[in-house]
Order: C-alpha cells, then sequence, then structure tokens
C-alpha cells in the first residue's frame, strides 16, 4: 500500500512542470496495488490548482471538480474521521512540529489510521520526522536520471 502526497497529482496533472514525467512514473508504478489519498489531498488539489502558480494560470473549477471525481474513482479515499484527529493528537505531542507542519503530520496520521507506511511526496524534507513511523519515498526516485557529464 502507498499513499501520495498532493503534489505528485498536481504534478502528474500539469504537464509542463519539470515533476510531471516522474509524477506519472509513480502513480503508474504502483498500478494493481492499493493507492491511497485522503480527503485533505483532494481539498489541497482543488486550493492549490484554482489559484495562480508559478506554472500558470488557475484551471477552471469544472476541470477540477472533474478530475477530483476521477482521483475518487482510482484511489482509495481515505477520510478524516475521530480516529485520525486521535492520531494526529499523539503525533503532536510524540513528533516536535507546529504551524503549516500539522497539515503534514495529518496526512501522516491519516496514512497510520489506515494501515499505511508508506509515502510517495516531492516533499521529502517535510516528513522526515516522521520516517521512525512511515517510509518516505522521494518522488525524484522516478525521474529520469541525469546526463552523465
Amino acid at each position: 500500500m502507498v499513499f501520495f502526497d498532493t503534489n505528485v497529482l498536481i504534478y502528474s496533472a500539469v504537464a509542463h512542470v519539470p515533476q510531471h514525467t516522474a509524477a506519472v512514473r509513480a502513480l503508474q508504478a504502483f498500478l494493481g496495488r492499493p493507492r491511497w489519498i485522503s480527503r485533505q489531498v483532494l481539498r489541497e488539489y482543488l486550493a492549490t490548482l484554482s489559484r495562480p502558480q508559478g506554472f500558470g494560470a488557475p484551471a477552471p473549477m469544472a476541470v477540477l471538480t472533474q478530475q477530483v471525481e476521477q482521483f475518487e474513482q482510482v484511489f482509495l479515499v481515505a477520510d478524516e474521521t475521530a480516529q485520525v484527529g486521535a492520531e494526529l493528537r499523539r503525533l503532536a505531542l510524540l513528533v516536535p512540529m507546529g504551524g503549516k507542519q500539522i497539515h503534514d503530520a495529518n496526512l501522516v496520521a491519516t496514512m497510520l489510521v489506515n494501515g499505511v507506511t508508506r509515502l510517495v511526496t516531492h516533499n521529502v524534507a517535510d516528513f522526515q520526522r516522521f520516517e521512525p513511523l512511515i517510509e518516505v519515498l522521494p518522488l525524484s526516485q522516478w525521474a529520469d536520471p541525469e546526463p552523465a557529464s
């Protein structure tokens, strides 16, 4: 089982970003196996792509909501339950964090409650604090190798 961070879905959907190929490859690498996301990931996807980004203008909401519906068909989608809230509180006391790091901790709490311990993300540094609890798989491992000089 594997959980995908929001950035993997975003990069897979935006063809002109440098991480696009790696994101598509990472998603394909786990075809046929349980692939997880959460309601938080879907919200972050909508929030990110509906506002201007360095890689482009906002996408139309009709397109984004259709994409989210497609994600709901191909991924297992974890809900934020009371059990996830309890796990988040446990993590907050166990692992030093604060501010925006709570969002990452909430993803980890959601993963753990659902028995998922592997995370694919571009933002490896954001999740290193949780490595005793989860395995962080860098999106870069699916990128094209750098040409030899």
